[in-house]
């Protein structure tokens, strides 16, 4: 019997172990060329709290370690405008830009509750 609750205590440990390692307990991502952990080590690998994650179909993905939307949408505006786009408003999850004509919408996402992604089309920086 102790043998028995031993190797149920040993299992346990091996796939809390496996589940934290591997950052199973975050939600999912949208980005289907990431892991979870690769994310978490590119936030924890830099002193900025906006990280670039990829490019992927046509969209760069951001994260920002930031709780505060308002603080993450100056980000957010402060980078896009350095391209020329001018902010126009928020609706929702999407912040509106303008350039020449020409309307770029820059969608976020809640992650977890410190973390927000950033969805952008790629051409904002041409």
């Amino acid at each position: 019997m102790k043998k028995m609750l031993l190797t149920i205590g040993i299992i346990i440990i091996l796939v809390g172990a496996f589940v934290f390692y591997n950052k199973l307990y975050l939600p999912p991502l949208p980005i289907e060329n990431l892991s979870k952990k690769a994310v978490i080590e590119k936030i924890n690998d830099t002193e900025k709290q906006l990280v670039k994650l990829s490019n992927e179909n046509g969209y760069e993905w951001y994260v920002i370690d930031e709780r505060n939307i308002s603080v993450a949408d100056d980000m957010i505006k402060k980078m896009v405008s350095q391209n020329g786009w001018i902010f126009k408003h928020k609706d929702g999850n999407g912040l509106f830009f303008e350039r020449h004509g020409e309307n770029l919408i820059v969608v976020t996402q809640k992650w977890t509750g410190d973390y927000l992604l950033v969805k952008i089309p790629v051409n904002f920086n041409e």
